[in-house]
């Protein structure tokens, strides 16, 4: 197996501590967002045989596995990160597989450049995804009902949030959700501007269930999408909990240390709370409008002390290992490829001594023994 040394992304939304004192070290007083561990071209991993897609590139059977490079194709079809948010990060929504390919395929026919910021599909894969919390982590995942919905914007008291107080009363469910979110993204942005400072305002003065949403608020002043974020399920995981994101799911990460681990693509549709380009007809074919409880996960029990995050896709499989002191030494050899990503303690990993933070690289088939007292991500596939 191998030692991973990967890389931190410094967006600006990222925390300025968290990464650093999971790994032990001295804060370097900027933004450290995402530290990704894969072999994802925009950041591959590194190890003592070149990066990990350079590794893959130059033998993707003996690295992946037959059975994976058969059903993925020969690349590594997760990447999985330690996420580490300061501040929100843009409200957002990932296309299904059919989606992404008709999506992708039209960008291409029609020339739009692969930089350009209004460029929306960037591959043509989906992207499902499931954050597993380290701390208390604070998100935004799915609709509201409608009635609850609008509960939370009547009680501003802002004038100009009633018509969309009313519509959410006087529709059925999708309708209802689609009508409100589209009147949002396409008022005019002067006279949202003002809404949404009315409604800071207001969340400030209410604080309980608008706490959130003004603290969203004073991140992104003016944005339609804190109107747009009220329409949403406020969540705060505990260590250990999870959600998934699946195709036409509306979310966004607030605050908190979590374990990400995401089908190995970068397209995303942006609603609000970003300067970046949103796409809103592209969006509105995309949500999928349904309310309901935004289905936290928790951890279920698995063969020799895994704990498993069950998950409809095949490209990811994400698991955790709570190794006690005095524990067995536990065999996780799989016909698959892995990364095992430790965040508390000292346990071993074949020949690797690991602390919080390091990872490694177990290629398909490879003896993978881990002991020693501590907890293990383990990242594989489905096969």
């Amino acid at each position: 197996m191998d030692r991973l040394d990967n890389t931190v992304r410094p967006y600006a939304w990222g925390s300025t501590t968290a990464i650093a004192q999971l790994l032990g070290v001295e804060p370097t007083g900027e933004p450290q967002a995402e530290m990704w561990m894969g072999a994802h071209p925009g950041a591959p991993s590194r190890t003592g045989r070149g990066t990990l897609a350079e590794v893959i590139d130059a033998d993707p059977e003996r690295e992946l596995g037959a059975a994976s490079v058969a059903k993925f194709g020969p690349r590594l079809p997760f990447l999985l990160k330690l996420l580490a948010a300061g501040a929100p990060l843009s409200l957002q929504v990932h296309p299904d597989l059919d989606q992404a390919k008709a999506g992708y395929a039209d960008e291409e026919r029609r020339g739009v450049p692969a930089g350009a910021p209004h460029r929306t599909y960037k591959d043509a894969s989906h992207k499902p995804e499931l954050i597993c919390a380290l701390t208390d982590f604070d998100g935004l995942c799915g609709f509201r009902p409608p009635l609850r919905a609008a509960g939370l914007l009547d009680a501003l008291g802002v004038d100009s949030l009633k018509p969309y107080v009313d519509l959410l009363h006087a529709h059925p469910e999708q309708a209802a959700l689609r009508e409100v979110l589209t009147a949002i993204l396409t008022a005019d942005r002067d006279e949202m501007a003002r809404t949404v400072t009315e409604a800071t305002a207001a969340c400030d003065r209410l604080g309980g269930d608008h706490t959130p949403y003004a603290a969203i608020a004073h991140h992104y002043p003016g944005d339609p999408g804190v109107i747009a974020a009220m329409l949403l399920n406020y969540v705060r995981l505990q260590p250990g909990e999870a959600l998934y994101l699946g195709a036409g799911v509306p979310h966004a990460y607030l605050n908190g240390l979590g374990v990400e681990i995401m089908a190995n693509s970068d397209n995303v549709l942006r609603c609000g709370l970003t300067p970046k380009h949103v796409d809103v007809p592209e969006l509105l074919r995309i949500v999928r409008f349904e309310a309901g409880d935004p289905g936290v996960l928790r951890p279920e029990a698995a063969p020799d002390g895994e704990e498993l995050y069950d998950t409809p896709v095949d490209e990811f499989r994400l698991s955790r290992y709570v190794l006690p002191p005095g524990g067995t030494t536990r065999d996780l050899t799989r016909a698959a490829p892995q990364i095992l990503l430790c965040t508390t303690g000292s346990p071993r990993a074949g020949e690797h001594e690991l602390s919080p933070g390091t990872s490694v690289f177990v290629p398909a088939g490879e003896k993978a023994e881990v002991s020693g007292t501590g907890t293990l991500f383990r990242a594989t596939v489905v096969v």
